[in-house]
């Protein structure tokens, strides 16, 4: 039975707290007590942080990361290598990926992974915008699947190398220093960092 409260204000701050991934009603109840006990200046930043990271924060027009501006610092960044094109599936996986500072190129952010059972088909993903900006730019000479070791994962993979199949770009894949099964963004960094450099073909794979 979920706790009511006599403060209409806590309740709707509660309520709001627990639509977070990961917080549960106990947990947001904590965190509102937390904010109420510190200076008024606390939550007064965390709330002005908030709103400009709603209202500041876009995607990179080009590979879907993070950006506060049309592109991101990786894109826009003329040292990066632009002949190579990392494919992640979330914003996590770039930040992971770059914690390795093992990989100099850009990358490609697909938003998800095609996942039937949830109703998830290429169609939601940032697939075509990766297979027009490798068939229009030029530039791109390997895209590395940097994929989840899951279903999920092996399928949008493939399904990928199928519609780059035209094209003369080389596909490649993390070294299977992962283990099957795990998410990108939970695997450390050194492990990461060695399935970055011994990438292997993904037609290897098929």
């Amino acid at each position: 039975m979920e706790q009511e409260f006599d403060s209409g204000l806590l309740e709707s701050a509660v309520t709001e707290l627990s639509r977070l991934p990961g917080i549960g009603r106990k947990t947001a109840l904590r965190l509102a007590l937390h904010l109420l006990r510190q200076d008024k200046s606390v939550g007064e930043a965390l709330g002005e942080s908030i709103v400009n990271l709603c209202d500041g924060i876009k995607y990179c027009s080009k590979c879907h990361n993070i950006s506060e501006d049309e592109l991101c610092p990786i894109c826009a960044n003329p040292l990066r290598d632009h002949h190579t094109v990392c494919v992640v599936e979330s914003v996590k996986d770039v930040m992971a990926i770059e914690n390795t500072r093992q990989y100099q190129g850009v990358y490609h952010v697909l938003g998800g992974l095609i996942s039937p059972i949830d109703g998830v088909g290429p169609d939601q993903l940032q697939i075509d915008s990766l297979v027009e900006r490798i068939k229009s730019g030029g530039e791109v000479e390997e895209v590395i699947m940097a994929l989840s070791a899951t279903m999920e994962g092996e399928t949008t993979g493939f399904y990928i190398y199928r519609r780059l199949g035209d094209t003369n770009v080389k596909v490649t894949q993390l070294a299977r220093g992962l283990a099957v099964g795990n998410d990108l963004e939970y695997t450390d960094e050194i492990t990461l960092g060695r399935s970055l450099a011994g990438r292997t073909l993904f037609s290897e794979s098929v």
